[in-house]
């Protein structure tokens, strides 16, 4: 009965198209994705230069994608002001902020146990 139930579960996954975690989690779940919220959360409304400069390892390229990408799905905005030198901030929208929670919870996570894991990453490279 269980074995029923968890292809019952694995149903979800099947379906590209209706599948939660290769649709909506892993828009947010890459490399700079999470660096970004994070960093849109602790500063508020913040500018695309200002971004690069708080993660200096991002190409301007990789960033206006990453970015573009997160206001797609809705959890980030663009502000454009109308200046010249045109002004853009960015910030999370209440779609983007009801997130961060769950984001917290992980990289609390990833802080408790980044020895653990770095060990082990080790460790397996040594021993492969």
């Amino acid at each position: 009965m269980s074995t029923l139930m968890s292809e019952e579960k694995l149903k979800k996954y099947i379906c590209v198209d209706n599948c939660p975690v290769r649709n909506v989690i892993s828009h947010f779940s890459g490399k700079w994705a999470m660096l970004i919220l994070c960093l849109l959360a602790e500063n508020g409304a913040t500018r695309f230069s200002a971004i690069g400069r708080a993660i200096p390892d991002i190409s301007p390229k990789m960033l206006a994608e990453t970015l573009r990408s997160l206001e797609a799905d809705g959890l980030v905005r663009r502000k454009v002001y109308a200046e010249i030198p045109p002004k853009v901030e960015y910030s999370l929208t209440d779609l983007g902020g009801s997130l961060m929670p769950h984001l917290e919870g992980l990289i609390s996570w990833a802080m408790e146990n980044f020895e653990c894991v770095i060990t082990n990453r080790q460790r397996f490279v040594t021993n492969s």
